[in-house]
């Protein structure tokens, strides 16, 4: 899975697992493992030893990767989970006309989602 329709800095809402229902922002996006990190979902406890003198060790709380098929987009303007639909706009862009793809809600038809 290289292509996906989740970027950073996204609004996703999480489909299943422990974290069902709970929103947050996409932090990171790694097409190549088809997975996401989410703000505040997903923490997982990471135990780590000291590695340097002074340095402090112990339990840390960090936000782990998840599956991508597991959250989907949340639209800024309606605020429902929504699959983002592709349209093809012709946008002007430093003096040339070109054509562009943009991401569209498929539930209330808000562009630039």
């Amino acid at each position: 899975m290289n292509k996906m329709s989740i970027r950073k800095d996204d609004t996703v809402v999480v489909l299943s697992g422990k974290d069902k229902g709970k929103q947050g922002k996409v932090l990171q996006v790694m097409p190549e493992e088809g997975k996401v990190i989410v703000e505040k979902v997903n923490v997982v406890s990471r135990h780590t030893k000291p590695r340097r003198q002074g340095e402090q060790g112990g339990i840390l709380k960090k936000e782990a990767p998840l599956y991508a098929s597991k959250v989907q987009h949340v639209c800024p303007k309606c605020g429902k989970p929504t699959r983002p639909a592709h349209k093809r706009v012709e946008k002007t862009i430093s003096g040339k006309k070109k054509m562009v793809s943009i991401r569209v809600c498929k539930k209330c038809g808000a562009e630039e989602i």
